[in-house]
């Protein structure tokens, strides 16, 4: 597995704990999010475009 897909996963799960545990950190919650997509979508383009 790619790093950028392990990590993108990693945030993601951390972010769906922190929106069902810890609603008051709502906005980094959100940044942890935006992060993990920001990952997938450059783990996609790599492999689908061989970009990189």
């Amino acid at each position: 597995m790619d790093i950028l897909l392990i990590i993108g996963i990693i945030l993601l799960v951390l972010w769906l704990l922190g929106f069902i545990l810890l609603p008051v950190l709502g906005w980094l919650i959100h940044i942890a999010l935006i992060i993990a997509v920001i990952f997938l979508i450059i783990w996609l383009l790599r492999k689908v475009f061989k970009l990189f």
